[in-house]
């Protein structure tokens, strides 16, 4: 069914459409068929009853063709063509909620889809538990590889009933406004809707006014929600496309409009929570990408947040966990740009604090001229909590060896007695485990006035790391690679590695299981060591070809 934009008297309640979802596009022609197809596939059952708008934002590549197309053969879906793109998505989806007609409603970019059972499990919950939102996990799915990564997990490990934000404030760390079902007539009594026009991260303020509502809330760990991230897409989504400076500003703004929302309606919580999530997460994550940054963008990037940071209280960075204040208070105590290796190396998950490391009365800080910027609870913390800096130099040949360094943190680890290390390889698309390689650790001679440190180093056969089956024919497969130290008091750490060293290249080394193998140590955007591995010719023309056509 195909509908022209334009005013309409308010919906009329169709008593059988217990859910509507609204899928939004614009210019994604390639996708959207399947985003749909997800979504009507929720009501195939029956016992939903879904109903599918589909709001098409003036899209110039076939988006809208696409719609009518399968509209013809679907009665449950109803296409709504836009004559002026917006510019946003929250338009787009205001624009499907009033035209929706079910009793609760959902959204669905045309990039993503839902997992088969996702409406049913939440529609479930919402009936049962008679709420007006139920929530439900989202995992992030990194294409083509397919490998899921859960989205805030542990809000989403077992079911509860919450009887409001405010009684459970670490809710406000879950923006996202997909992952949900909410009741239409709690929305339209609250005047929820999203922000209109070009407004970047509308979601965040849609989901403070939601929870400045004070709704009873329903989370289920069932997955509802599958997160599409295309990396390698020409056009990157808005969550992705972090290159402009704008982008970090847009951010800011939707932060500040949403802890306002908060603030006006009272809930002082939850704008303490919600400033504790801009540092944990928003601050943090921008942080680690500062070294892929030209200089402008880094000089800009500096004065936006530390104007941004002047206005938060003290409480709120204490509140956040330890890495993320201490960036804050990097920021603060300095007017430029300033140690950015060991910023973006503290900012990576987890955390690693590079040398040197500094002590100004007796108290561990960041550095000899920002004693002002300490380094709280380093010694209370917990030793697998401790943001432990192991250097892997990869040398890569006949024989493949990580040569390891683990530094100590102001006597903590000293204290503890590292003897053994452990690395630990698992394939990034589907997380499977594959060898470990063991080493001791040797007390490293230390220079006056530096850190202790523990050397050891390790052999690895890449060979194990391709599959038999599929080597010979694959794209070079991403590892990632862990490290468990074991210490002489019977504690023990999980650390990433940090990439060192002047061999991380790509190389052919010949092999006596696959003929040829290709190996490729690099460093990930947190500076964490990965590898490629590939084998067989065929790989060798494939990537070939691939720099040919660049």
């Amino acid at each position: 069914m195909k509908e022209a934009l334009e005013p309409r008297p308010g919906p009329t309640i169709t008593p059988t459409a217990q859910v509507s979802i609204v899928v939004i596009a614009f210019n994604d022609a390639a996708h959207v068929c399947d985003a749909v197809r997800s979504a009507l596939a929720q009501g195939a059952s029956g016992d939903t009853a879904t109903e599918v708008i589909a709001v098409n934002d003036a899209s110039t590549d076939g988006t809208g063709d696409a719609l009518d197309a399968l509209a013809r053969t679907e009665a449950r879906l109803r296409v709504i063509h836009r004559t002026e793109n917006s510019g946003g998505c929250g338009t787009p989806r205001n624009d499907g909620l009033r035209a929706a007609t079910g009793r609760f409603v959902m959204f669905l970019d045309s990039d993503d889809v839902l997992p088969p059972g996702a409406v049913r499990a939440l529609l479930a919950a919402a009936l049962r538990h008679e709420v007006p939102v139920a929530a439900g996990a989202c995992v992030r799915r990194e294409l083509p590889a397919k490998r899921d990564v859960p989205w805030l997990p542990a809000l989403y490990r077992e079911p509860a009933v919450h009887d409001s934000a405010g009684a459970s404030p670490h809710l406000v760390r879950d923006t996202l406004c997909v992952n949900k079902l909410y009741e239409r007539t709690f929305l339209s009594a609250h005047g929820i809707t999203f922000p209109e026009g070009r407004y970047t991260y509308e979601d965040f303020v849609f989901t403070a006014r939601v929870l400045a509502a004070a709704p009873r809330i329903a989370t289920i760990p069932d997955h509802v929600y599958i997160w599409h991230v295309r990396r390698s897409a020409a056009k990157q989504s808005i969550s992705l496309d972090r290159k402009s400076v704008a982008n970090w500003q847009a951010r800011i703004d939707a932060h500040r409009a949403s802890v306002q929302i908060f603030q006006d309606a009272g809930h002082k919580a939850l704008a303490h929570a919600a400033d504790t999530k801009f540092l944990d997460h928003d601050l943090r994550l921008y942080v680690r990408e500062l070294h892929t940054r030209g200089a402008d963008y880094r000089t800009e990037w500096w004065r936006l947040t530390r104007e941004y940071l002047a206005g938060f209280d003290e409480a709120d960075l204490r509140a956040a966990r330890a890495p993320a204040r201490w960036l804050a208070r990097v920021v603060l105590a300095s007017p430029a740009p300033r140690d950015l290796e060991r910023l973006t190396q503290l900012a990576a998950r987890p955390g690693r604090l590079l040398p040197p490391y500094a002590e100004a009365d007796g108290h561990a800080v960041w550095s000899p001229d920002l004693p002002e910027v300490e380094l709280d609870a380093l010694g209370t913390k917990p030793m697998h909590r401790l943001p432990v800096t192991i250097d892997a130099e990869p040398l890569i040949g006949t024989r493949s060896r990580l040569r390891l360094r683990v530094h100590d943190l102001y006597g903590r680890l000293a204290a503890a007695g590292p003897v053994s290390i452990d690395i630990e390889l698992r394939r990034r698309r589907d997380d499977r485990r594959g060898p470990v390689h063991t080493a001791e650790l040797t007390p490293a001679p230390a220079a006056a006035g530096s850190e202790a440190c523990w050397t050891a180093e390790v052999v690895l056969d890449l060979a194990t790391l391709v599959d038999r089956r599929t080597g010979h024919a694959a794209d070079p497969e991403p590892w990632d690679l862990m490290a468990e130290v074991r210490c002489a008091d019977a504690s023990s750490f999980r650390a990433s590695l940090r990439a060192t060293g002047s061999g991380l290249r790509r190389r052919a080394l010949p092999s006596r299981r696959h003929g040829l193998l290709l190996a490729q140590p690099y460093a990930t955007t947190g500076g964490a060591l990965s590898l490629r591995v590939a084998a067989g010719l065929r790989s060798v023309w494939r990537i070939a070809a691939r720099k040919l056509r660049r």
